[in-house]
């Protein structure tokens, strides 16, 4: 005969590992682990996400931000889009943008970050830091704001729909970005 746990129980056990681990250290345990065959370099400088694999370069797109203002993001609702290293942590698709690749942004140094800027009042004590910083596509009759660097979103990485849907059909979760000015 099988043994089958209450429900009570798998609920219990799974609310006391959400008091042991934070998200970020689970994050962190799987995603450190994975080793995708790509990795994305997004210049900010360029408007240009660049795709590498093992032998070099593989793929360049043209993408547009949220802030015309290219420095690193300081709190939620600047529109900037921050600087740094990431790892995609879930792939999606959108109700308006179809495809999307979201990054773990913020990450230990964000936070950081954040904090000395609260600390030392660059940035206004109420701020919060933000979350949900994402790759994603435009809307499919919207494309033309990336040929003209239009910046639109609040802070996340912007390709072209069709663009979007290609980027999307060969990145895995796991793949490392990095963000530079």
């Amino acid at each position: 005969m099988k043994y089958i746990l209450p429900f009570w129980l798998i609920l219990f056990c799974c609310t006391i590992l959400s008091f042991v681990y934070k998200p970020n250290d689970i994050q962190r345990c799987f995603i450190n682990s994975i080793d995708t065959g790509y990795y994305i370099i997004i210049d900010k400088s360029d408007f240009e996400l660049k795709v590498y694999d093992s032998e070099g370069w593989y793929a360049t797109y043209p993408i547009v931000f949220g802030s015309n203002d290219q420095s690193d993001k300081m709190y939620q609702g600047d529109r900037k889009t921050p600087n740094g290293t990431y790892s995609i942590i879930v792939k999606k698709i959108h109700p308006k943008w179809g495809s999307e690749l979201l990054l773990n942004y913020p990450n230990e140094e964000d936070v950081l970050k954040f904090k000395n800027r609260l600390s030392t009042g660059k940035i206004p004590r109420s701020s919060k830091i933000g979350d949900g910083i994402a790759i994603h596509g435009t809307r499919p009759q919207e494309e033309w704001t990336i040929d003209n660097n239009y910046n639109w979103t609040d802070g996340c990485i912007s390709l072209k729909y069709t663009e979007m849907k290609d980027l999307y059909s060969y990145i895995s979760v796991g793949t490392k970005v990095t963000i530079q000015p």
